[in-house]
């Protein structure tokens, strides 16, 4: 079954994030057919807020996240970030615009590298996005796992699965 719904639209200077009637269909092989993983989901997401999707598996909760991220483009709706509409966004833009903004699957453990140390994970996006020299880097890591309560020499010597969920 597609995804669908709607979460309390609301008028407000503070939306981070705006989805209206977002529509994701995939074409079925060449037969002209297709098939809708979601359907109509419209939703805020005010600043300060996290947005969480819960459903069956297939009901389209994974599609809704990437359809949001442009990862694919909706087939339909619009997406507003930072009062700035996505799906009419170009390519750089788009990629500039992900780093502003993050999805987090139901095991993170799955999605971390097991060979690599906490440290080098999270320092990882912004050395890909070129944030800062190293020094900077390297503080701002230590600042960030520090206000989630995890020491940074802990981290520069552990693995993910050394953590316990909460901490990952």
């Amino acid at each position: 079954m597609a995804g669908t719904g709607t979460a309390h639209l609301r008028d407000s200077d503070d939306v981070l994030l705006r989805v209206e009637n977002l529509v994701v269909e995939f074409p079925v092989g060449r037969t002209g057919l297709k098939v809708n993983a979601v359907s109509g989901i419209s939703l805020d997401v005010l600043r300060g807020e996290t947005l969480g999707l819960v459903g069956e598996s297939g009901c389209g909760k994974s599609t809704t996240g990437r359809a949001i991220m442009q990862l694919p483009r909706p087939t339909g709706g619009s997406v507003l970030f930072e009062g700035n509409e996505l799906t009419k966004m170009s390519g750089d833009t788009m990629r500039e615009a992900r780093t502003r903004m993050q999805m987090i699957f139901q095991d993170p453990i799955s999605s971390l590298n097991p060979r690599r140390k906490v440290r080098q994970i999270v320092m990882e996006p912004l050395n890909i996005w070129k944030r800062g020299n190293d020094a900077e880097r390297s503080q701002r890591v230590d600042h960030v796992l520090e206000q989630v309560g995890i020491d940074p020499q802990r981290a520069a010597e552990s693995q993910a699965h050394q953590f316990s969920g909460g901490q990952c």
